[in-house]
C-alpha cells in the first residue's frame, strides 16, 4: 500500500482527525497488527472491534478510525473520528482505488467465481502485473483489504466479489469500479434469501451498475438466465452455443491430463488445453482468452495463460507426483453431490485409489449419504478405497466386496495410503475441509 498521511485519511473518509501521522498498510483485525499500520475496528453480532484500540496501538499500530474516542488517547498516535467504520473502510478503499490507472475486472457468479478468477489472472499475468483477490477474500472486508494492497507495479486487477444479499454486489462494485465485469453462471446458491433465480439474476446484475461506460460484460453465454440480460454496454458471450461472439468448439474431455478446446472469438482461434479436470472448466478459460484479447494480448501469450492455470486451493487439483503418478487433491470440501462427481472422474483412469472422509453437515441422510459412497465406489469399478473418519465407517460398510480399508483417523492411514500410492496410480483425496485431508496430500507430496 502506498503511504497515506491522516489528513488524507481523515478527508477520504470524511472523519475528523486528532492527532498526525502516516500509514502504509490497513488492518482490520487487532491480532495481525505490522508496524505504522492503521487499525480499523468494526462491530459484528458478538464483537465490537473497538474494545481492542488499546491493544492494536499498543502493538504498533499508527492510528485508527473509531465511531467513538476512546476515553484514554495515546501519545504519538492519530485518531480519526467517523459514524460508521465499515462505510469508512469502503470510502477508503474507494479512494485509494481511485489512484490506479489500470484495468480492473470484477467477476462474480453463483459457482466458479474463484476458478474463473484464477484463470482470468493467469492470463493476464503472462503480460501484466496482477493484483488479485487472494482465496476467497471477496466480501466486504475481503475486497477493501484486497484494493489496498495496489502499487505502482501493477498493471492490472482482478477482484472477486461475492454475495448472499441484494446489495451486495453494488456496494463492492462502488469500490472496484470495474473496467470488465464477468458474470460466470447464475445458479441456485442464495435462493433461500433472494426467492428465485430471477433474484439472483437480478442481485448479480448490480455488477453492471459500476462498470466503465465504456467498459466490456463478459457473461456465460450457455445460461439460460443470463440469455435473457440485453445491455447497453459491450457484451461478449462466451460458450457453446451458436450466437456466442466467443465460440467453444472442438472440446475433449482427456481424464487427468485435463481438458482441450479450441475457443473463436471475432479476431482470432485459440486451440486452448486446460490443465484441469472437468468440461466445465471450458467456460472460465474462454471468459480469460476474451478478456487477454480485450486488453491487447498475443495468442501465443492466451494460449500459455490458460496452461499456467492452477486451481485455488484444494479444489480437484491436480499434483503430478512423477511422470506416472497423480494426486487429485479434492479435500477443500465436500458433500454427497461432488464426491460422486470426483469418484466418476477418477473412474476413467486405470489404476485408480480413493482416500473417502467425512461429509459434513448431512443430519439425518449422513449414514445412508456415506454408504452410497462406498457402493459408487465398488459399481464404479474403484481399484482401492480408503474410508478414514468416524463417519467414513458407513463408506467402508456400503463398498463391502472391493478392496476397501477404513482407518479411523488421518495418521493412522497415513503410511498405507502412502503404500498404495505406486506406479501408474491416480489417488483421489476428498472429504470435509474439517477432515484436514491436506495433511494426506502433504504427506504423499513428501515422499
Amino acid at each position: 500500500m502506498l503511504q497515506m498521511t491522516a489528513a488524507e485519511i481523515a478527508h477520504a473518509v470524511g472523519g475528523t482527525l486528532q492527532g498526525e501521522g502516516a500509514v502504509s498498510s490497513v488492518s482490520t483485525d487487532s491480532r495481525k497488527i505490522t508496524e505504522g499500520c492503521l487499525f480499523i475496528p468494526l462491530r459484528g453480532e458478538r464483537f465490537d472491534g473497538h474494545a481492542y484500540i488499546g491493544s492494536a496501538l499498543e502493538q504498533g499500530a499508527a492510528g485508527c478510525l473509531c465511531e467513538k474516542l476512546p476515553a484514554r488517547l495515546e501519545s504519538g498516535r492519530f485518531y480519526i473520528r467517523v459514524a460508521d467504520t465499515r462505510l469508512a473502510l469502503k470510502a477508503l478503499a474507494s479512494h485509494y482505488r481511485s489512484k490506479f490507472d489500470i484495468p480492473f475486472v470484477q467477476i462474480t457468479g453463483s459457482v466458479g467465481k474463484t476458478t474463473t478468477k484464477e484463470m482470468v489472472g493467469a492470463v493476464l499475468r503472462r503480460r501484466f502485473r496482477v493484483l488479485q483477490t487472494e482465496g476467497n477474500l471477496n466480501n466486504d472486508i475481503g475486497v477493501p483489504l484486497t484494493l489496498f494492497g495496489l502499487m505502482p507495479e501493477h498493471q492490472a486487477a482482478v477482484i472477486e466479489t461475492g454475495m448472499n444479499h441484494a446489495g451486495e454486489i453494488r456496494y463492492l462494485g462502488e469500490m472496484i469500479r470495474p473496467d470488465i465485469a464477468v458474470i460466470s453462471n447464475i445458479g441456485d446458491a442464495h435462493i433461500e434469501f433472494l426467492g428465485s433465480r430471477a433474484g439472483i439474476l437480478q442481485a448479480k446484475s448490480e455488477i453492471f451498475e459500476n462498470l466503465n461506460p465504456q467498459g466490456l460484460a463478459v457473461l456465460s453465454g450457455d445460461d439460460e438466465m443470463l440469455s435473457t440480460l440485453r445491455l447497453p454496454f459491450r457484451t461478449l458471450r462466451c460458450g457453446r452455443s451458436v450466437g456466442c461472439g466467443v465460440r467453444i468448439t472442438h472440446v475433449e474431455d482427456m481424464g487427468v491430463k485435463g481438458v482441450s478446446c479450441t475457443v473463436k472469438t471475432a479476431k482470432a482461434v485459440y486451440d486452448l488445453t486446460i490443465p484441469a479436470l472437468g468440461e466445465h472448466m471450458i467456460y472460465p478459460a474462454a471468459m480469460a482468452a476474451a478478456i487477454g484479447e480485450e486488453l491487447g494480448m498475443e495468442r501465443e501469450e492466451i494460449c500459455a495463460g490458460v496452461r499456467d492455470y492452477v486451481p485455488a486451493g484444494s479444489r480437484m487439483r491436480l499434483i503430478r507426483k512423477d511422470h506416472s503418478r497423480v494426486i487429485l487433491d479434492d479435500c477443500y470440501n465436500a458433500n454427497p453431490q461432488s464426491m460422486a462427481a470426483a469418484l466418476q472422474i477418477l473412474a476413467r483412469e486405470p489404476v485408480t485409489v480413493a482416500v473417502l472422509g467425512d461429509m459434513g453437515e448431512l443430519g439425518k441422510v449422513s449414514a445412508a449419504s456415506h454408504r452410497q459412497m462406498g457402493e459408487l465406489a465398488r459399481r464404479l469399478g474403484i481399484g482401492v478405497l480408503f474410508a478414514v473418519g468416524e463417519k467414513a465407517r458407513d463408506i467402508a460398510e456400503g463398498a463391502k466386496g472391493m478392496d476397501v480399508r477404513w482407518y479411523a483417523t488421518v495418521e493412522e492411514a497415513l503410511r498405507p495410503i502412502g503404500e498404495a500410492f505406486t506406479k501408474d496410480t491416480v489417488l483421489l483425496v476428498k472429504a470435509s475441509h474439517a477432515m484436514h485431508f491436506e495433511r494426506i496430500t502433504e504427506y504423499l507430496q513428501q515422499l
